[in-house]
C-alpha cells in the first residue's frame, strides 16, 4: 500500500479506537472530575483568561487544555463525552504523528510499528481515552523535543530556522497545557544530550534564541494580559504550588522512588519489555537522524528520573515516557523483522512473566469482584469494606479481555521463540490492543460504581435544585461537576472569610452546620465520620450506602 493508505488507515482506526464510549464511564475524581468542572465552569461564567473550581481561582494548571474542553462541551453538550474528546483528537494525531516521524526517520513498517506500539500498549491507549492534561501535554513536549533534534542534527549543514520556531512553538503550547515543566524537561534534554556529545558545540545563538523568542511570545499570550489584568498574585501562587509539588507528597501521593520504574514496566505493557533491547545498548540502525535513539533514550531517562525525584507521584506523571519508550520497542521489532535479532528462551520467559501480571488482574478482578468476602477480611478501612456492596453485575463479557490478553501473549512468545517474525510483530501488539478496547468498554464504569457510585448518584440529585451541597474530610470535584454547581451567591461568599476577610473554607463549613443559612444544606461524608457529625445540633442523616453517608441540616427556623 502507498503511504497515503497507511495515513488513512490509521486516521480511520484510531478514531474507531478512541472515540466510541468516551462518555459510558462517569469522571474519576481528582483529576478528571477537576478539569471537567473548570471548562464547565468556564461555560457559566464566559470569562475564559481564569482557570476556576467552585467558581474560584485555581492555580494549579495554565487554561489551554480547559479551552479545549469548554469548546467541546459548546459543540458537544457538558457531559463525560465531551470532557475527554480532547485526549482522544490528540490520541488520533499522536498516531499519525509517530507515523509520519517513523517513516521519515526509517520507513512506513517503522513509523506504522511505533503507532502501533502507542495504541497496542496498554496506559497509551488508556490515557487517550481519559480527560486529564498528559496526552496533550506529551504530544506538544514531543513535537518540541523533536524539532530540537532536527535543528542540530550532526548530518545538516543548512540552518533554517523552521526547525526552531517549531520547536519554541510547541515549548509554549506545552507551558499553556502545564506550566514551566514545558521548558524544564526540554531544556534538561538538551543538556544531558550536550553532555553525551562531549560538550560539542550543538547549534548557533541565532537558532537558540529563535526557540526560546517562539516559546514566549506563545506562552505570553496567556500569561502577559493575566498579569496584567490581575497582578503577579496569580503566577506567585502557581509558581508556589508548583515547588510544592516537587518537594512534598501532595494529596497524598507519596510513593517509593522506584514507583515510576513499576509502572512503567508493567502499564506499558508489550512495548516496556521490547524497548529494553534497545534502551540499554546503541543499535547499529540506519536512521535518517544519526542521533534519532540518543534522543529517545535521553528523553526517556530524563522524564523517568525528575519524576521519581519529584516527591508527589501520580501514575500519569511518567506518561511522557511512553513515545520514546514506544519507538525503541518499534525499531526492536524493526530489527527482528530484519533478522538481525533473535529472541533468547529468557527473553521470551520475561515477556510471558511481565505480560501476564495485567492479564491475570483482567481474569481476577470480576471474579473478586462477585465475592467481595473473600477479600473483606484483607482490608482494615470500613469505607473500603462497605464499599464493595454496590450492587455491581459482572457476566461472563467481562472475562473476554483477560481471555485474549492471555492467549495472545501465549501465540505471541511461541512466534518469538520460534523466530515467525512478521506473524509474531502482530501478535505482540494486537490482541493487548482488542483486549484493552474491550476492558475500557467494561470495567471502568463498573469500578467507579465501587468508588464513587453511590456519591455521584447523589450529586446528580441535585442538579439545577436550589440547595447548598458539599463534601467533608474527603476532597470531591465530581461533586461540583454533576451537581451543575452554580457561583457562590452572596450570602455564601460572605459567610466563607475569616477575619482577615481572606477566603477560608473552614469558615464557609463553620456557617453551613452552625450559622443562618437561608436554604437546605445537603453533604457527604464517608463512614468513619458518620458518629462526629451526628452530634451536631440540627444535622440529620438521611441514608447510607457503599461506605458513604447522605446528611442535611434544614433552614433554621427563625
Amino acid at each position: 500500500m502507498s503511504t497515503a493508505h497507511y495515513r488513512l488507515i490509521l486516521l480511520a482506526g484510531s478514531a474507531l479506537l478512541f472515540i466510541p464510549f468516551l462518555g459510558y464511564a462517569p469522571l474519576f475524581d481528582w483529576d478528571e472530575a477537576n478539569f471537567a468542572e473548570s471548562a464547565r465552569e468556564m461555560l457559566i461564567s464566559g470569562d475564559y483568561t481564569r482557570v476556576t473550581i467552585n467558581f474560584q481561582p485555581f492555580w494549579e494548571k495554565p487554561p489551554l487544555f480547559i479551552w479545549m474542553q469548554a469548546l467541546c462541551m459548546q459543540v458537544f453538550g457538558v457531559g463525560e463525552f465531551a470532557a475527554r474528546l480532547p485526549n482522544a483528537i490528540f490520541g488520533i494525531l499522536t498516531l499519525l504523528t509517530v507515523f509520519e516521524m517513523g517513516r521519515n526517520q526509517r520507513s512506513d513498517r517503522f513509523g506504522l510499528l511505533w503507532a502501533l506500539g502507542m495504541a497496542g500498549s496498554f496506559l497509551p491507549h488508556v490515557y487517550f481515552k481519559s480527560g486529564i492534561i498528559d496526552p496533550v501535554f506529551n504530544f506538544f513536549i514531543f513535537c518540541s523535543i523533536s524539532a530540537i533534534a532536527e535543528t542540530i542534527r550532526k548530518d545538516k549543514n543548512e540552518k533554517s530556522l523552521k526547525s526552531p520556531i517549531l520547536a519554541g512553538i510547541f515549548m509554549g503550547l506545552a507551558v499553556l497545557t502545564k506550566g514551566p515543566v514545558g521548558i524544564l524537561i526540554p531544556l534538561l534534554c538538551l543538556v544531558f544530550f550536550w553532555i553525551f556529545n562531549r560538550f560539542k558545540p550543538l547549534t548557533g545563538i541565532k537558532q537558540l534564541s529563535v526557540a526560546a523568542l517562539s516559546a514566549f511570545l506563545i506562552s505570553a499570550i496567556w500569561f502577559v494580559p493575566e498579569t496584567l489584568k490581575n497582578g503577579f498574585w496569580f503566577l506567585e501562587e502557581f509558581i508556589v504550588y508548583q515547588i510544592r509539588l516537587f518537594s512534598t507528597p501532595d494529596a497524598g501521593h507519596a510513593q517509593p522512588f522506584f514507583y515510576h520504574f513499576v509502572v512503567i514496566l508493567l502499564g506499558c505493557f508489550p512495548a516496556s519489555a521490547l524497548a529494553t533491547r534497545v534502551l540499554f545498548r546503541y543499535p547499529q540502525a540506519r536512521l535518517s537522524n544519526p542521533d534519532f535513539i540518543l534522543w529517545m533514550k535521553v528523553l526517556f531517562w530524563v522524564v523517568l528520573i525528575l519524576f521519581s525525584i519529584v516527591t508527589t507521584k501520580i501514575v500519569h506523571y511518567s506518561s511522557l515516557c511512553y513515545l520514546p519508550l514506544t519507538a525503541m520497542a518499534a525499531l526492536s521489532i524493526e530489527e527482528f523483522l530484519r533478522g538481525r535479532q533473535n529472541w533468547s528462551l529468557a527473553q521470551v520467559i520475561m515477556y510471558v512473566l511481565t505480560g501476564s501480571i495485567l492479564g491475570i488482574a483482567m481474569l481476577a478482578l470480576p471474579i473478586i469482584a462477585a465475592n467481595p468476602e473473600w477479600i473483606k477480611p484483607l482490608l482494615h478501612d470500613k469505607f473500603a469494606q462497605l464499599a464493595l456492596q454496590a450492587n455491581v453485575t459482572w457476566t461472563w463479557f467481562d472475562f473476554i479481555p483477560g481471555i485474549i490478553w492471555i492467549s495472545g501473549l501465549i501465540v505471541a512468545a511461541g512466534l518469538l521463540r520460534n523466530q515467525n517474525r512478521n506473524a509474531a510483530a502482530a501478535w505482540i501488539f494486537v490482541p493487548i490492543l482488542i483486549a484493552t478496547s474491550l476492558f475500557l468498554i467494561r470495567f471502568p464504569k463498573r469500578i467507579a460504581a465501587y468508588s464513587q457510585g453511590a456519591a455521584i448518584e447523589f450529586y446528580s440529585f441535585f442538579k439545577d435544585k436550589d440547595v447548598y451541597l458539599e463534601t467533608f474530610y474527603f476532597k470531591s470535584y465530581a461533586v461540583y461537576f454533576y451537581a451543575k454547581r452554580k457561583p457562590l451567591n452572596a450570602l455564601e461568599m460572605a459567610n466563607r472569610l475569616n477575619k482577615d476577610g481572606e477566603y477560608h473554607v473552614d469558615v464557609l463549613r463553620q456557617w453551613y452546620l452552625g450559622g443562618k443559612i437561608d436554604k437546605p444544606f445537603y453533604f457527604v461524608i464517608k463512614i468513619d465520620r458518620k458518629e462526629e457529625f451526628m452530634r451536631i445540633p440540627g444535622v440529620k442523616k438521611l441514608y447510607e450506602k457503599n461506605g458513604f453517608v447522605f446528611m442535611m441540616r434544614p433552614v433554621p427556623k427563625s
